[in-house]
This record gives C-alpha cells, sequence and structure tokens, in this order.
C-alpha cells in the first residue's frame, strides 16, 4: 500500500510538470492561429545593410544562395554582401570573387558561426551600417526581402526574426524537419509576439541594428549563438518582432543522422543557455522583466519529441498500474497533440507528412540518447551535408 502512495505522489508531481510544458504550447498555439493584424508602411528612406553569409565547408549552396540574394528589388549601393569562407574549396572563393561581395577567407581550427561573425565586425570596421542580416549559406529570400525589413526598422523594430521556412520537402527527414521549425514559428514566434512577447532567434533570417550588434556580438563565443544573442537582447529588454509574411528559405535536413547531430548540438546550446540564464531569474522576476523569465521557461521544456514519448509512455504505464491515474495522462497526449496540430500550417498537411510521422517514435529515441551525448557539443561547429537541388 505504502508502494502505491509513493507511485501516486510521483505521478501526481510528474503530471504537474508536465501539465505545464503542454498548457504553455497550447496556450502560445492558439495565439499563433491568428493572422498578423497589421503591416509596416512604406519606409520614407533607404537605410544601409550589412548581409552576412558565415559559410563553413559550403561549397555546394553558397554561391546560389549569394546569386539569388543580389536580385533585390532594393537599391545596390545601399547594401554590401560579405560572404566569410571557413574552408571552402579555392574553386568555390574564385568563384565567390567574381561577384559583387566582401569576401573574407578563414581558417579557423575550431570553426564556429560566432568566430565569424566577430570577425566580419572587425574587418567591416567603421562603415556606416543602419542594420546587420545574418543569413545562412543556403538560405534564399524574395526580392523584396531587403525593403520589408526596411519598412519593420523605420517604425522602431531595431531587431527582427523573418519567417525561416523549407526550401524542400523531399524526404520524410525533411519533412519533419520542416514541421518542427513551423511549429517553432507557429508558437515561439508568432504566437508570443501576438501575447506581446518578444520572438525567439532562430540562428538565420534575423537583423540587428547595426551599432547593437557590433557591441554585443563580442560577447557571443558558443555554437549556440542566437540563443547567447537572446539572453543579451531579453536582459536589456530589447523586443524581438517576427515578421511572418517575409519568407527565408531555408534547406532541411534530408537525412537522420544529420537530423540527430542537428538537434543535439541545440539541445547543448539549449541546457547551456538555460544553466546561465537561471542565476539571473530571481533579478528578471523581481524586475518584472517578463520576457527573460518566458525565455527561461522556454529552456527548462523537454524538447517536444521526448515530450510526446514521455507523455505518451506515462499514459500507457498508468493505465496498466492504475487505470483511473490514466485517465488525466491520456486528456494531457490529447491536449498536447492538439496543440502540435493547431501550430503545423495547411500546407504540410498531407500523405507524406502522415508517412513521416512513423519516423517519430525513432527519432524520440534517438534525441533521448543525444541527452547523453552533448559533451563539448557547444563549443564546435557540426556542419549540415546539403543535398544537391
Amino acid at each position: 500500500m505504502d508502494g502505491l502512495i509513493i507511485i501516486d505522489t510521483l505521478d501526481t508531481i510528474l503530471f504537474f510538470f508536465m501539465a505545464l510544458s503542454v498548457g504553455y504550447l497550447f496556450v502560445f498555439a492558439a495565439a499563433g492561429m491568428s493572422k498578423r493584424g497589421y503591416s509596416y508602411p512604406f519606409a520614407k528612406k533607404k537605410y544601409r545593410f550589412a548581409i552576412l553569409f558565415p559559410a563553413y565547408k559550403e561549397d555546394k549552396v553558397i554561391e546560389r544562395a549569394v546569386q539569388s540574394f543580389l536580385q533585390q528589388e532594393y537599391p545596390k549601393e545601399n547594401y554590401d554582401v560579405v560572404v566569410i569562407s571557413d574552408k571552402m574549396k579555392d574553386s568555390t572563393n574564385q568563384q565567390l570573387q567574381q561577384l559583387p561581395i566582401d569576401l573574407l577567407i578563414v581558417d579557423f581550427e575550431d570553426s564556429s558561426k560566432a568566430k565569424a561573425l566577430n570577425l566580419a565586425m572587425d574587418k567591416l570596421g567603421d562603415r556606416k551600417y543602419d542594420m546587420i542580416v545574418i543569413l545562412d549559406a543556403d538560405n534564399t529570400v524574395q526580392p523584396d526581402f531587403l525593403q520589408q525589413i526596411c519598412n519593420a526598422y523605420e517604425c522602431g523594430a531595431n531587431v527582427i526574426q523573418a519567417h525561416r521556412m523549407a526550401k524542400n520537402l523531399n524526404t520524410s527527414t525533411a519533412i519533419l524537419d520542416a514541421v518542427s521549425e513551423e511549429i517553432n514559428n507557429s508558437i515561439f514566434r508568432k504566437g508570443h509576439v501576438k501575447l506581446g512577447l518578444s520572438s525567439a532567434l532562430i540562428g538565420s533570417g534575423m537583423a540587428f541594428e547595426y551599432k547593437w550588434f557590433k557591441k554585443n556580438i563580442k560577447k557571443v563565443s558558443s555554437a549556440g549563438e542566437d540563443k547567447e544573442l537572446e539572453m543579451l537582447l531579453l536582459k536589456q529588454r530589447i523586443y524581438i518582432d517576427y515578421m511572418d509574411d517575409v519568407p527565408v528559405y531555408d534547406e532541411k535536413t534530408q537525412k537522420e543522422d544529420a537530423f540527430q547531430n542537428q538537434r543535439r548540438r541545440w539541445l547543448s546550446a539549449q541546457f547551456a543557455s538555460l544553466w546561465e540564464a537561471l542565476p539571473d531569474l530571481p533579478y528578471a522576476i523581481f524586475s518584472k522583466n517578463i520576457d527573460y523569465c518566458d525565455k527561461i521557461a522556454q529552456w527548462v521544456m523537454l524538447p517536444r519529441v521526448l515530450l510526446i514519448g514521455a507523455t505518451g509512455v506515462l499514459s500507457i504505464a498508468t493505465t496498466l498500474i492504475n487505470w483511473e491515474w490514466s485517465v488525466k495522462w491520456w486528456i494531457l497526449l490529447f491536449v498536447l497533440f492538439l496543440a502540435l496540430c493547431m501550430a503545423i500550417p495547411d500546407y504540410l498537411v498531407n500523405k507524406q507528412l502522415k508517412k513521416a510521422i512513423r519516423k517519430v517514435p525513432l527519432l524520440a529515441i534517438m534525441m533521448f540518447f543525444n541527452l547523453f551525448r552533448m559533451k563539448g557539443v557547444n563549443k564546435k561547429f557540426i556542419h549540415t551535408e546539403h543535398g544537391e537541388h
């Protein structure tokens, strides 16, 4: 009898914490279902931009991405494209040198995007820019991208996250990667902005006020540079806007091993950021820095795949032990699936998604083992192999 009481207590405690995570996702997923109620007016001034493409072993995609960006319907004298070439082939660098861009060739012993960005800012020196845009080497944008960012900046948006979305859906893994990103967009970006909170950053498709970025990028050193930038911004109470109608097309990982390596790096960055941010939580609470408190709450939560797996396993386990205990777990699992379904955009709901979902249990198991394989990952760059298109 005492054993059942202990199990019942543990069951209640576990349910409480899992329910907080599921409730959090549900609230912001529901908020993210509504469309943005306003758009920025056309800017009266043409602001100056620096566009950074950190490129580590990105020979397959970098030239195509840069060529695409150079098609902007924006005065060419008002933006400079800078490629930071790290461990790319001489032939790739020679091709890039033929383009109207600044090419910085580096050879870091331990490569990271943070090092590339810091070097680029040093090289730009005293050039006069209003904003800096960071794109991945495989990212492409629409011709009005810079004008849209310009419009937002003139209205006071000093930090902007654009809508990163999939450019390829050619494998089940790529589809799941795209779905995961769109769920993040709905919950941690669109839903947050709808409720007056800052958007999460995503690593590319980001724009920053130039002077702020130049000063603060020196404080960033890990492979989770976007999370470090988020901490700096939210500590300083700088709002991060999200522009859902400004797409940045990103190549999704096509193979399971690349998917898992990517998630392992993200997990490591999340735990490292949480460890660094937790000491600031009491001050954030007392100073009513809601955005910073919310960010810590995000990092405390289990990754979604693990949350699904854990809730499913506990639902089955409590059914076998005592079906009365299991009712609340099955309800929680239903609410979790409902939240995730609300967050998936219609264009991804098709037969291919139904087929891809079969991989989720395997990915959940692999993600669980990733929890024990994170040592040192946050200090180095894990290259994601790109396919040919």
